[in-house]
């Protein structure tokens, strides 16, 4: 399999993101990735609430969607959106979701998920973020039927290794991790926390990322969010297959699925769970 790995530094306007984002799709499907996957955020990253609300719709009528679903079938690749902001209806709760989208290489969505833990972390005096005020969070871990089996995820799913240890004894090959890491836990901790999944579970693990400062046009702002880029792509055996730096662009490497198998019998730790009492 031939993955590309898709960074993008988005701003607050979905129709100014997405031909930068098609243009990066089309370079990795002309490198020859056949699975291609963007980051978290690839609509818009907006910083204002009400920006947000206006511009933000419904899967039906979502043009980013549309458009990138018509691509993969154009260049009959899988496609991993990483999430786009998408309006859920729920009745009652004008909240967003925050939602990752599979499409297959006929440009049908062939799997959804809802990211599960919300970015909701006071990180400095200065610095704090409540995504639960803007998003509704999803309820329900998905593996998905593709190119191989993925599990997918959502950024600050990062922090909480349990759904991805019930995605890999479910039969992950790959974990999913689009993100649009924050700079500062970024350096912290990006690396080391995407290793970790990697090696708890024997299996890839693909991190699409945001990266830079994002640009406000529509929203007056004296704080212009930065996310940490640098993508990865992590072997089964914890080693960094690729590190796509702070710059937008793509990264292509290959990936040989017989890997996660070897890895899973040299440690076989998703076989040993043993019931303990809680403290």
């Amino acid at each position: 399999m031939t993955v590309g790995l898709v960074q993008l530094s988005v701003g607050d306007d979905p129709a100014r993101n997405l031909p930068v984002a098609q243009a990066l799709i089309a370079e990795a499907a002309g490198g020859g990735a056949n699975f291609v996957l963007t980051p978290e955020c690839t609509n818009l990253i907006a910083a204002g609430r009400e920006w947000q609300q206006q511009v933000v719709t419904t899967e039906a009528d979502d043009q980013t969607l549309h458009a990138l679903r018509a691509q993969a079938a154009e260049l009959g690749i899988w496609l991993l959106v990483g999430s786009l902001a998408i309006r859920a209806d729920v009745p009652g709760d004008t909240r967003l979701a925050n939602r990752s989208f599979l499409i297959g290489p006929d440009g049908a969505i062939t799997a959804r998920y809802d990211k599960i833990h919300m970015f909701d972390v006071t990180i400095s005096d200065s610095e704090s973020y409540a995504e639960s005020d803007s998003y509704r969070p999803g309820t329900r871990a998905v593996l998905a039927d593709g190119p191989a089996r993925i599990g997918m995820s959502v950024c600050y799913d990062l922090r909480f290794p349990a759904l991805y240890r019930a995605l890999s004894q479910a039969g992950a090959d790959i974990l999913a991790v689009p993100s649009a890491f924050n700079d500062t836990t970024g350096a912290a901790h990006w690396h080391t926390l995407l290793r970790a999944r990697a090696i708890e579970t024997g299996s890839f693990v693909l991190a699409p990322a945001q990266c830079g400062a994002h640009r406000v046009d529509h929203t007056e702002t004296s704080r212009i969010r930065r996310s940490y880029g640098h993508s990865l792509a992590v072997s089964p055996w914890g080693e960094v297959l690729s590190d796509a730096g702070e710059e937008p662009g793509v990264s292509i490497l290959k990936l040989d699925l017989q890997e996660v198998a070897a890895a899973r019998s040299r440690i076989p730790s998703l076989c040993s769970d043993r019931p303990f009492e809680a403290p």
